[in-house]
């Protein structure tokens, strides 16, 4: 059995993996921080823990030993404290932003800092399983995705690695997401009386998980620009990424049907939806709450080469906890769904 400590346990994300980590075989969760919270009962913060754990809320600074640590700390925190973290357990998981990024010049653009520990950049992994399984079996920093990159990356991974993208027209992509990925600390832009019935475009350009984006497409030097933005909408939880793409060639759908197939068949949590008939005939966040898959679908346009391309994930789970624990389960050469096997609720 793997001792694990939830560092920063206070929030959504840390609330999520805390559930998903309840039912892992091969887990104990021994430790769960919070600076604010210490002394407290977890189970009255994250209430689908009642009657599942006695732990209460500790100090980071009493920190033991344990064999994992999940870091689900604000951006910027992780990355001060990671000696500390690193001497704790041999491996770290890191929700936040702090090590998904290679380039350590990236940090001041996109987060507005310097970055404090640049040398543990080029030892992190990219903790999506899909891409980067290999190198996240021997990781011992595992950095998990932002909940609007993952969305992205998913929905065009295929078509960047099989090269039929237009490189000299730009991506457009618009991403809507639900109120939980502001946090659990409340804020002016997130308070009920402002937040209900809106539409909120909050990031129209300049959104951090842009250069995720391009990093972990290989759009970084010479490829197409990467147009993103994001708006807020009225939902707790989940993500639906649209995307605008432009092919080099003129592919049927098809053909953009197999490059999918061929690269997402032996994906446990990545689903292609695309139905001519029913009601859910493409991506729905709804019907993913609480789950760990990511469902993407797509259209090609019959006036030009454009493709439009759909993703959608719950962005507390497969958006970053349940991203965590894909992870760590790949990291220990367990079965990647172990913990995960959560298939939803429908009607919801």
């Amino acid at each position: 059995m793997m001792r694990a400590a939830v560092v920063g346990g206070a929030g959504y994300a840390a609330g999520e993996l805390l559930r998903l980590l309840a039912d892992h075989p091969h887990v104990e969760v021994t430790q769960v921080t919070s600076e604010r919270l210490a002394g407290k009962r977890v189970d009255t913060v994250h209430p689908p823990l009642r009657g599942r754990t006695d732990l209460c809320f500790t100090s980071r600074r009493q920190l033991d030993g344990t064999d994992v640590v999940f870091a689900a700390l604000e951006h910027g925190e992780s990355s001060r404290d990671v000696e500390a973290l690193r001497s704790a357990a041999p491996i770290l998981v890191d929700l936040s932003a702090d090590f998904r990024l290679r380039d350590e010049g990236a940090y001041p653009r996109w987060y507005g800092w310097a970055h404090p520990c640049p040398q543990a950049l080029g030892t992190a992994v990219y903790g999506l399983a899909e891409l980067h399984r290999d190198c996240i079996r021997t990781a011992a920093v595992i950095a998990t995705g932002g909940c609007l990159a993952t969305a992205t990356i998913l929905a065009l991974a295929p078509l960047a690695q099989s090269q039929v993208i237009d490189r000299a027209i730009p991506i457009v992509v618009d991403a809507l997401v639900g109120s939980s990925a502001a946090g659990a600390q409340p804020a002016a832009a997130t308070h009920h009386a402002h937040r209900s019935g809106e539409l909120r475009s909050y990031a129209p350009t300049g959104h951090r998980h842009t250069a995720e984006i391009a990093q972990e497409l290989g759009f970084e030097d010479g490829g197409p620009q990467i147009a993103f933005s994001a708006t807020s909408v009225e939902a707790v939880r989940g993500v639906l990424v649209t995307a605008h793409v432009f092919l080099n060639q003129d592919l049927t759908e098809r053909d953009v049907w197999r490059l999918y197939r061929r690269r997402y068949a032996t994906e446990p949590f990545v689903r292609i939806v695309k139905s001519s008939t029913g009601l859910h005939r493409s991506p729905n966040p709804k019907l993913l709450s609480g789950t760990n898959f990511c469902d993407v679908g797509f259209e090609r346009d019959p006036h030009s080469r454009r493709m439009v391309v759909t993703s959608a994930l719950d962005n507390l789970v497969k958006g970053a906890a349940g991203q965590a624990v894909q992870a760590f389960n790949a990291r220990c050469g367990w079965d990647e769904r172990t913990g995960l096997g959560f298939g939803g609720l429908y009607p919801l």
